[in-house]
């Protein structure tokens, strides 16, 4: 069952990203400008055990935000991400609202190349870059 929620606290403009899978888990993931920058709330769920948020918080959170960038720039194909580099830089502390806006840096008819960097109040936390494998329908 979800855990609720009191959505009014987020920065205006953020609309949730509804995603049932894992990220709902995490989550929530916020989006805006046509799905093309992502935020979340670190939330106590989200700390690690010095109480600022856990670096695989950020790399879920990264990895989901790009996929979506490199599917939309395969026209919606579906994609998954084959490799993923992280260069974590700074920390976020509970309470804090992460942003990042992912960018295309390269597309073939199998691959796309994605970068990011994540920040708090414009405060780099980590470089981020992948590649994603663009799926093939079966047969």
């Amino acid at each position: 069952m979800a855990e609720e929620r009191n959505d009014t606290a987020f920065p205006q403009g953020w609309t949730p990203f509804e995603d049932p899978g894992f990220i709902a888990l995490t989550g929530p993931v916020y989006h805006r400008d046509g799905r093309k920058a992502f935020a979340f709330q670190a939330e106590p769920k989200h700390g690690n055990l010095v109480g600022i948020v856990h670096g695989g918080m950020l790399v879920t959170f990264a990895d989901r935000a790009l996929s979506i960038v490199a599917m939309e720039a395969m026209d919606g194909a579906g994609c998954v991400t084959i490799e993923m580099n992280t260069q974590f830089v700074g920390a976020a502390k509970i309470g804090d609202v992460v942003e990042t806006v992912p960018e295309v840096v390269r597309k073939t008819s199998s691959l796309v190349f994605v970068r990011a960097i994540l920040t708090c109040e414009g405060r780099p936390l980590a470089s981020i870059s992948g590649i994603w494998k663009v799926l093939k329908e079966r047969s």
